[in-house]
């Protein structure tokens, strides 16, 4: 199994950035699609972006030119730059991992992460 840890959030005001990681252990993250999805008091778990083996990238369009994630196999680490943050971004994003599942489905993903609060105020 995989084991994934989210690093990185925090309390940031509008208009401000923040960089999230993924530190993957027991496995290698080459093999792996990596997702990130969050989720915000009384609202359901939405995918925020995912990038799949070959590095082809998926994004929301609510994040879509402000967020980007990216992946270092070398380090088995993967990454969400988070710039010009809303208040509407605030929520817990976690990052999730799967091997042949649709990227895009919070269902297919196996293994996820604890979490991290990302804060962003007015």
């Amino acid at each position: 199994q995989v084991q994934l840890v989210e690093s990185g959030g925090g309390l940031v005001q509008a208009g401000g950035s923040l960089r999230l990681s993924c530190a993957a252990s027991g496995d290698f993250l080459n093999d792996y699609l990596l997702g990130w999805f969050r989720q915000a008091p009384g609202k359901e778990r939405e995918l925020v972006a995912a990038i799949n083996i070959e590095s082809m990238t998926y994004y929301a369009d609510t994040v879509k030119g402000r967020f980007t994630v990216s992946r270092d196999n070398a380090k088995n680490m993967g990454a969400l730059q988070m710039s010009n943050l809303k208040p509407e971004d605030t929520a817990v994003y976690y990052c999730a991992t799967q091997k042949t599942g649709n990227p895009l489905i919070a269902a297919q993903y196996n293994y996820w992460g604890q979490g991290t609060q990302v804060t962003v105020s007015s």
